[in-house]
């Protein structure tokens, strides 16, 4: 997926990773908060989102921001976000299975398993395929 490097909000998302790199959490939550409150378009709200999801406090506040990363890269049009959709449906269903809610939780690791096929044939796509294989693992005898 192709960002626009001029966008205030796509700044601010890669300032914020600089900072989860230097190990300031807090800092880098405030950045992606502010990328939030910038967002202009689908995507950038997606971007930010996604970035939110990762710092929250609760696995109920993560699965809320998850699930709000996902349904605005659903309703983004164009088949490059779409590689995407395996990495969201895994964040909702680990936080469903986190929520002990294995009914949600298999239906979304499903779900991811449902768009592999848009994954890179690299590093990053082998990880988002193994979490999700192992998420189904884990939880298909709890359903």
């Amino acid at each position: 997926m192709e960002f626009n490097q001029d966008s205030k909000t796509i700044q601010l998302c890669i300032q914020g990773m600089e900072l989860e790199g230097q190990g300031r959490p807090s800092a880098a939550m405030l950045l992606f908060q502010e990328a939030w409150d910038v967002a202009a378009d689908g995507i950038e709200k997606f971007t930010a989102a996604h970035y939110l999801a990762r710092h929250q406090g609760s696995v109920a506040d993560k699965l809320k921001w998850d699930e709000i990363a996902l349904q605005l890269a659903l309703n983004i049009n164009g088949d490059t976000v779409k590689s995407t959709y395996p990495s969201l449906y895994l964040n909702v269903a680990k936080c469903y299975e986190d929520l002990q809610d294995p009914q949600n939780a298999i239906k979304h690791y499903e779900l991811a398993a449902s768009f592999i096929h848009f994954l890179p044939d690299d590093g990053y796509g082998n990880m988002i395929r193994a979490g999700i294989l192992h998420g189904i693992e884990r939880v298909k005898p709890l359903k």
